[in-house]
């Protein structure tokens, strides 16, 4: 029982932090609110126009703003103040939901308002994402980050499945403009929450200046730090052509294991449930390290791979759950990943640009997985993302593990150059004491160095000594103590 406390403990330990309460139950009620707009939004498309293709092209509308402004949303994370930040962005996307909402109760919605106000929504998300991610770290700190990420990746699929079906229930029940009000009002809950948060217990970086070439900076800087640039160029492999399940699924389901909408549901369903488990797994976890990033994009691609041949529906079912798993630890180790390793005043620019790898890339791999799948099948559209997941891991796996030999080799030289020094010293330290005591022989043959005993000394003698002596202890420990202050600076994280 107490190892299962123990357990629980470490796994839910950022809940203990106050404003990451309040962030986490804002979230809970926000994210589910979103999944609901996602299928609502969908939904209405398909009633307006009945066309595959508009669907399409409202997904692609707001993704789009992610892959071409994230970037300078990550500039805007780190110029200004987060939590300020993403009460303007939550409460515009919430007034962007409300007037949707309107729209669609009303009945005067077209198709080209649902088309401006998805790219609206767009753009508000190219800022809001790399300031959400990034206002993490200020909530929790260093030491707990690994775990809130992994947290908000259980909350991200817990509400993938919980928003769906009330979506399902209400647009059969009431309709489809409920979703978005509803939707709207819930953004409320994350503004509630972020006026409650005590600024005084928030961890922040500071701000930077504004100036020229801060997107340049950004780009440099994550291009020059192999930490960063291995999970990035990952992310942006994996999630062009790996993370297109939005395509993939409902191909296979209806064409290859010949089912409907319920089999869809089924698979998405079960992947978010392992993906849970996985988060709930990692979140126990005390920190990322590269071989368990790496060994996540490996299992993910062998298992998208094994989803790719699966003879029967059962068998990718079961898949999928496992597979829900890899997928998110990938995803919570890679951005946790960033978050530690990143300058503090480059953490946005850093989380925006794993946000444009991860979301920005929908646009351009959606249609090559559409693509592929339409000449060779789902199937080959699943094993070219599994593949490309393989090759990367082991492409970027390469180069760490390089680094780390040069270095070991590169000290355990150094270790035997200073083993050859101190043997150089202590001889030089032998023969010099040698010639000591045979130059005090030849001066005091009398023996003891010609030294005169303390106690010998007369008291005004002995007293200047004493003083001499304490001094001498005084200033021996003044230095000890300064080398243990230096050592604690420098050994503080």
């Amino acid at each position: 029982m107490t190892s299962i406390r123990q357990a629980t403990g470490r796994t839910f330990r950022s809940l203990s932090v106050r404003n990451y309460r309040l962030y986490f139950a804002g979230q809970v009620v926000s994210v589910s609110g979103t999944w609901m707009q996602q299928v609502a939004q969908a939904w209405l498309v398909l009633r307006l126009t009945n066309s595959g293709v508009a669907l399409g092209t409202v997904t692609a509308l707001q993704f789009l703003p992610v892959l071409l402004g994230g970037a300078w949303g990550g500039v805007v994370a780190d110029r200004f103040d987060k939590r300020s930040v993403l009460f303007g962005t939550q409460a515009t996307a919430g007034l962007l939901a409300l007037v949707l909402g309107l729209l669609t109760l009303s009945g005067h919605i077209q198709l080209w308002m649902v088309y401006v106000l998805a790219a609206a929504l767009g753009c508000v998300n190219a800022v809001d994402n790399p300031s959400r991610q990034a206002f993490v770290h200020e909530l929790v700190g260093r030491a707990d980050l690994p775990n809130a990420v992994s947290l908000n990746s259980v909350l991200m699929n817990a509400a993938r499945v919980i928003g769906p079906a009330l979506a399902a229930v209400l647009i059969v029940t009431v309709g489809i403009a409920p979703c978005f009000l509803i939707n709207a009002a819930s953004y409320g809950a994350v503004i509630f929450g972020l006026a409650l948060m005590r600024p005084e217990d928030l961890l922040g970086t500071g701000t930077v200046a504004r100036a020229k070439g801060q997107l340049r900076a950004g780009l440099r800087y994550a291009w020059s730090t192999p930490e960063l640039r291995n999970p990035l160029l990952l992310m942006v492999v994996i999630g062009t052509l790996a993370y297109e399940f939005p395509v993939t699924l409902p191909l296979m389901a209806r064409f290859t294991f010949h089912g409907g909408a319920g089999a869809y549901g089924l698979m998405t369903s079960c992947m978010a449930a392992g993906a849970v488990v996985g988060g709930l797994a990692v979140a126990s976890r005390e920190r990322p390290t590269s071989m368990g990033l790496t060994r996540a994009a490996l299992a993910f691609g062998l298992l998208i791979l094994g989803v790719a041949v699966a003879p029967s529906l059962v068998v990718a079912v079961a898949l999928l759950v496992v597979m829900g798993g890899a997928s998110i630890a990938f995803i919570a180790m890679s951005n946790s990943t960033l978050q530690l390793r990143s300058d503090p005043a480059m953490r946005g620019r850093v989380m925006a640009l794993f946000a444009v790898a991860f979301l920005g890339s929908t646009p351009i791999g959606a249609p090559v997985v559409g693509a592929v799948a339409q000449a060779w099948g789902p199937r080959a559209a699943l094993a070219i993302g599994g593949a490309a997941a393989l090759v990367a891991a082991l492409v970027t796996a390469g180069r760490p593990l390089r680094a780390i030999v040069s270095r070991s080799e590169a000290d355990a030289g150094g270790e035997q150059d200073d083993h050859r020094q101190r043997q150089q010293d202590h001889g030089d330290d032998a023969e010099s004491a040698q010639q000591r005591s045979q130059a005090d022989h030849e001066e005091h043959p009398g023996g003891q160095l010609g030294r005169v005993a303390y106690e010998e000394l007369p008291p005004e003698a002995s007293e200047g000594l004493e003083g001499a002596t304490d001094g001498h202890r005084t200033s021996t420990l003044s230095r000890a103590r300064r080398s243990d202050a230096t050592r604690q600076n420098v050994t503080a994280p």
